[in-house]
């Protein structure tokens, strides 16, 4: 029986703007297992069924250890079982010790980024650790095969010539209007900064970029992936700029079917 893991990242002390990012995982659970939604995904998994979800908790951060050593312990002991895990963040900082420990157990790796921002400076704010890095740091250590970032839509130069030195693919918001061909060759990591979404369908987020994709086009970019769904990460949701738990809401729906595809493709 396929098993999908969840476990909270509740860390966003490199975010550049704003903190909030730190209090989502228990909100995102919240929808999730609410009796106002249904467990059953569009895909037609039910959720709900016994053992299907197993949820790792929290990680417990302390002033004494480094962060990223534990966020990559814990997600190393999350994957022990062999099945899919999706993390919830926190910033998207997390994401670089995130792939640490799933890199270890995938020698083919393609990263699917959704996201406003590429999040590829090299150091923002003179932060290397900043939200606004990881996947500098993820191509610096070869954590991934292949990188494609869909919904772009703040590029500017010093992105471009980070795109070249790693050669990602980058496909940007005006380009995403019909579901782009991923040509998938290899299992597939999932990272989804909510702010990918127009903020209309997701206001909960700390840096509002207009003119993005739409609850449904990610939806079915989730569901066009035609191999082994390995790993997600669902990040950047920030509770205190939210509206009536409206984003909490699209993160779980989002979890949901994210889930539903990691059962359809599992090996």
């Amino acid at each position: 029986m396929v098993r999908i893991s969840i476990l909270g990242v509740p860390h966003d002390d490199n975010s550049s703007f704003m903190r909030g990012p730190a209090e989502a995982p228990p909100l995102i659970r919240r929808e999730l297992t609410c009796d106002a939604y249904s467990m059953w995904t569009e895909t037609g998994v039910d959720l709900s069924a016994d053992g299907l979800l197993v949820d790792h908790g929290d990680i417990q951060f302390d002033a004494a250890s480094d962060p990223w050593d534990l966020i990559e312990q814990s997600v190393a002991r999350a994957l022990e079982s062999g099945d899919p895990l999706i993390c919830l963040g926190g910033d998207h900082a997390v994401t670089h010790p995130i792939l640490r420990a799933v890199r270890r157990r995938q020698p083919k790796l393609t990263i699917l980024h959704i996201d406003a921002h590429p999040d590829i400076y090299h150091a923002y704010q003179g932060n290397p650790r900043s939200h606004a890095s990881p996947f500098a740091r993820i191509m610096e250590e070869r954590l991934t095969d292949r990188l494609v970032q869909i919904g772009l839509r703040t590029i500017n130069d010093h992105h471009r010539d980070q795109f070249k030195r790693f050669g990602v693919e980058a496909i940007e918001a005006f380009r995403s209007a019909g579901k782009p061909r991923l040509d998938l060759s290899t299992p597939v990591y999932l990272s989804l900064d909510l702010d990918g979404l127009d903020p209309a369908f997701a206001p909960g987020v700390s840096h509002r970029e207009p003119g993005g994709l739409s609850t449904r086009q990610v939806i079915e970019l989730i569901q066009s992936i035609d191999q082994p769904l390995v790993g997600a990460d669902i990040v950047e949701y920030n509770p205190r700029c939210d509206f009536s738990n409206m984003t909490a809401t699209v993160a779980a729906k989002l979890l949901k079917e994210i889930a539903g595809v990691m059962v359809r493709t599992a090996r």
